[in-house]
């Protein structure tokens, strides 16, 4: 039995007095507190399961501990500390309750012991994450935010459909989802929105971009990561989630190279890089879980890092789009070297800490000799490489004469440094890794094949980079992602309740208005004429929602 408190509730009431304390000094010691606190809590868990609770006929249970779900909370908390480090300068408390009830909301998800308690964490994680993008207060921020709500909700639907499924043919909440059936892929549906898989992903890149420069710290590290973690809970081993996450790999390096934009071009690196975390998920070996795991630790950092250092570009330039950016690296120095850091541990270089866990995952599949996967993730380690050469050369090396900056507040360099240290500590010693992961290790990262590997790959990497550079110049062209047809389709069924169905409802109207002036005409009797309304827009909706449900719900559970 653990008598620590679950992890996330000290995050969740820690928001609660934020908006009360004064002095500002008070308050930022106690923004960094409840991290610290956290962590201790965290340490003091033992394995097994505690604060269960009893609900109608079963049992919710807000702890339960194992490898995994401490590995997770580790870097969470960990990065936590670092964000709100980043986040000190801002003195909105909106920002920092949300940004704590999303912490907390997603490591109750970790620690989570049945599926009802994870939907509820997973509700409040999407509802409390979309106030860092409103609080950009930008007309492009409201948008992108609906945009975010409404993916998000359409997943949690999903996840509640597909749980109250499985609830009603197992009778258990705490077990996995059945391999096959409806059921399975509601779950994996729900989980996968927030992975980002493919082609669920488009409120990452139309979101994160939008967010707070502070915000978006935070949002690249918890909605994706909570969704690898419940699919290595409990979906390992399922060939499609292999394979999808190579496609993620892919995908999300092509998008990258022809973004202008710097955090969009990082957003569509989090869809590449938590592919090599659902490809490990999927093989489902010991060695691929673990190398999945330690990817989700050591991204957490780098891209965390990176967008620490392009928040910082932002803020003290007020540019975002590499066309309009370089030569800041002698203005800027502290973050041009982390952020170098930082582009050296996301393509995986030797001596940080990309390299170890991006190492695991691809030796893994090479393990049950399975070329495709081997060979996709080794594709989108090149283009990954080309992106960052491209990101730290057009933002700090580039010639620009017209641009003048200064480094940013010192919380906010100090939160760089101590991410960048982080990230080349576990790259020289892994161990400090292997001994949080979910399995034993027997793996060794510094093998000279693996080392030359790299380097070659690197080294053909920066040529073409050097040869073709003209094409990797930073443009205006629009680089259309699939949510172009969403929008079309969804601009199609506007336009079939606005206009088919209002037309249809007009014409019966008509008739009925028609029908009763000639009985008032007839019988002079004082009949009401009703007045028109358009709620063509709302029986279309309703109409559409209701044969959904009867086609699906009605006819798979005769």
């Amino acid at each position: 039995m653990n008598s620590a408190v679950p992890p996330g509730f000290i995050f969740i009431l820690g928001a609660l007095l934020i908006p009360l304390i004064r002095p500002r000094v008070l308050k930022q010691i106690y923004l960094l507190s409840i991290s610290v606190i956290t962590f201790i809590d965290i340490l003091m868990l033992k394995s097994g399961t505690s604060w269960v609770y009893k609900f109608l006929e079963y049992e919710l249970i807000f702890v339960r501990v194992d490898r995994l779900s401490l590995c997770v909370g580790y870097v969470f908390v960990i990065i936590g500390f670092l964000a709100i480090l980043y986040a000190l300068h801002v003195k909105e408390d909106g920002q920092h309750v949300a940004a704590f009830l999303y912490v907390g909301s997603s490591l109750g998800v970790v620690f989570a012991g049945d599926l009802f308690t994870i939907f509820f964490f997973w509700e409040i994680m999407a509802g409390t994450s979309v106030f860092l993008i409103w609080y950009s207060r930008t007309k492009e921020s409201l948008g992108a935010g609906y945009r975010y709500l409404l993916m998000h909700i359409l997943g949690g639907c999903a996840l509640l459909a597909g749980i109250i499924i499985h609830v009603t043919n197992t009778g258990s909440i705490t077990a996995g989802p059945a391999g096959g059936g409806l059921s399975h892929w509601l779950i994996l549906l729900g989980f996968g929105l927030n992975a980002a898989f493919i082609p669920l992903h488009t409120w990452l890149p139309d979101s994160y971009p939008r967010g707070t420069l502070t915000g978006s710290v935070f949002m690249c590290v918890y909605t994706t990561k909570t969704g690898v973690y419940v699919l290595a809970r409990y979906f390992a081993g399922v060939e499609f989630v292999a394979y999808m996450g190579v496609i993620m790999c892919v995908y999300g390096v092509v998008f990258a190279l022809m973004q202008n934009d710097a955090r969009k071009l990082l957003s569509y690196h989090i869809i590449s890089q938590v592919g090599y975390m659902v490809a490990g998920v999927g093989i489902g070996t010991e060695l691929a879980v673990n190398g999945s795991i330690a990817h989700v630790f050591n991204h957490i950092l780098y891209k965390g890092l990176l967008f620490m250092c392009m928040g910082s570009v932002i803020l003290m330039t007020g540019k975002r789009k590499l066309s309009e950016l370089g030569g800041l690296a002698r203005y800027m120095p502290v973050t041009c070297v982390c952020c170098i850091i930082a582009s050296l541990s996301i393509s995986g270089a030797p001596g940080f800490n990309g390299y170890v866990s991006k190492g695991m995952v691809i030796l893994a599949a090479g393990h049950i000799h399975n070329m495709f996967l081997e060979i996709m993730m080794l594709i989108a380690a090149v283009g990954t490489f080309l992106s960052f050469v491209k990101l730290c050369y057009y933002t700090f090396f580039a010639k620009n004469e017209n641009i003048t900056a200064k480094e940013s507040p010192w919380n906010m360099q100090l939160a760089m440094i101590l991410t960048a240290f982080s990230c080349v500590l576990i790259g020289v010693y892994p161990k400090v890794l292997y001994f949080v992961l979910p399995y034993p290790v027997d793996y060794h990262a510094y093998t000279p094949d693996h080392v030359l590997g790299v380097v070659q790959l690197f080294l053909t990497a920066g040529l073409v980079f050097m040869f073709a550079k003209s094409y990797f110049d930073p443009h205006k062209v629009l680089a259309l992602d699939v949510d172009y047809f969403y929008r079309q389709a969804c601009r199609g069924i506007y336009w079939i309740c606005d206009v088919v169905f209002n037309n249809v409802r007009n014409a019966v109207q008509n008739y009925f208005i028609d029908f009763r002036i000639s009985l008032v005409k007839a019988g002079n009797s004082p009949l009401l004429i009703p007045q028109k309304r358009p709620v063509g827009i709302g029986v279309g909706l309703a109409l559409i929602f209701l044969s959904i449900y009867g086609l699906v719900f009605l006819g798979f559970f005769k």
